[in-house]
């Protein structure tokens, strides 16, 4: 993806983060924000009761911070509350734990709005060296090396994407939802008209390092939404075995050919039991089911070695991280 699109003063790109405890990743987060190619930022922090140094971290660097109550928490609700007090006419939607890995990122994640049809833009997602392999798989599978412009399922990650103002006044976040958030907007945006699109190039690595508790509790809390989203989803308990074993495989398989299957033998087939039995208990429901949505979400990377040497052609400098501006707790 070479054309950038050109950001003008009078559309200021707003770039929206939600945080809880974030202190280890925060201040690597705010660094390559600033070091990105694309002027003037906006940075809207949304808090949900952090009780670490996260805010004092995050008020060393030009962000706005609101604070929602934890009672108040919803994936929905605290997006929200960051895109009313943006201003900028694309809204960049970030976790507080992902950081770019190019000066590009925001450019090359913009990009595609040159087309006025695209509602949506998601991004690369790779993890870090405490990833686990089972999510490391889950990230290439979800987040290949090649761009899909004109996607045709509403699959995306909030985790680094960006939205239409816009729109989002005209399709806000539904507050009530458990999780997935961001597919429920995108499949009301396609309903209207609108496309998705992903832009490989837009990289950033998402440290996640879960417990089997926390990986156990993600996944369910996901497929209570998906089944609110798709309200004839079903996810049977021979899924769950299916799913479980042939994902398992794939991982081993992988594993394997990247000489690190001894040191996954067991957090492979661990990480798998806390995802496929965190959507079997989140479902609980009957009927059919998107099977594009099924390919994307549940069914194992594949063991095609050529896929996995396509490379991204981004063309943007690496960010350097280490050395932060501030002495503080962000390395992790």
């Amino acid at each position: 993806m070479s054309e950038a699109i050109l950001i003008k003063p009078a559309s200021k790109v707003s770039i929206i983060i939600r945080c809880h405890n974030e202190e280890q990743h925060i201040g690597r987060l705010l660094t390559g924000i600033l070091r990105q190619t694309i002027n003037p930022i906006e940075i809207i922090i949304v808090d949900s009761g952090s009780t670490d140094a996260t805010l004092a971290i995050a008020s060393r660097y030009p962000a706005k911070t609101f604070l929602i109550q934890p009672e108040d928490f919803s994936f929905g609700r605290s997006l929200n509350l960051g895109c009313r007090n943006a201003t900028g006419e694309f809204l960049v939607i970030a976790s507080a734990h992902v950081y770019p890995v190019y000066d590009n990122w925001l450019q090359t994640l913009l990009a595609p709005f040159t087309d006025p049809q695209v509602a949506l833009v998601y991004g690369k997602q790779r993890g870090n060296e405490t990833t686990h392999y089972s999510e490391q798989q889950i990230f290439a599978h979800w987040f290949p090396d090649h761009s899909n412009l004109w996607q045709n399922h509403p699959f995306c990650n909030n985790a680094n994407a960006a939205i239409r103002r816009p729109l989002w006044e005209q399709l806000p976040y539904d507050e009530t939802l458990t999780g997935l958030e961001d597919l429920d907007w995108a499949n009301r945006a396609m309903q209207l008209g609108h496309h998705i699109a992903y832009a490989a190039e837009a990289e950033i690595i998402h440290v996640h390092n879960e417990t089997p508790a926390r990986i156990y509790n993600r996944y369910r809390r996901e497929a209570i939404a998906l089944k609110r989203i798709f309200s004839h989803e079903h996810f049977y308990f021979s899924n769950f075995l299916s799913l479980f074993l042939s994902n398992v495989t794939s991982d081993y398989y992988h594993a394997r050919r990247d000489r690190q299957l001894r040191n996954n033998l067991l957090d492979i087939p661990l990480f798998r039991l806390m995802q496929f039995w965190g959507t079997y208990r989140g479902f609980k429901q009957t009927g059919p089911m998107n099977d594009q949505i099924r390919q994307t979400f549940y069914y194992p990377r594949g063991f095609s070695q050529a896929m996995d040497k396509i490379p991204a052609q981004n063309g943007g400098q690496i960010i350097d991280y280490s050395h932060l501006p501030y002495k503080d707790n962000s390395l992790g």
